[in-house]
């Protein structure tokens, strides 16, 4: 009997770990969807106007900008900058 609850508990200890190790994924996933979305949507539209016979320039162009865009946004800001814009909501 000890052996079957012991077993139900490892069982359940082993789900609780593959939950957390998926959220962590999800949560990473969300992260670089929100810095990296605007790339990626106009990528996307880039490949399907291709795959469809279009020209996917602009949309690939876009891309680039959108991509210069976001490496630029990741330099220039710092925790000062959060720290700022957390006041100006407080207020």
């Amino acid at each position: 009997m000890r052996f079957l609850k012991r077993l139900r508990n490892q069982s359940g200890q082993g789900m609780t770990e593959y939950i957390i190790i998926v959220a962590l994924i999800a949560i990473a996933a969300i992260a670089a969807f929100a810095y990296f979305g605007g790339t990626v949507r106009d990528q996307t539209a880039a490949m399907t106007k291709e795959l469809a016979g279009q020209d996917g320039g602009t949309e690939i162009t876009k891309a680039q900008t959108d991509a210069k865009n976001a490496a630029g946004e990741a330099k220039e800001k710092g925790l000062k900058d959060y720290a700022d814009s957390g006041k100006k909501l407080a207020n």
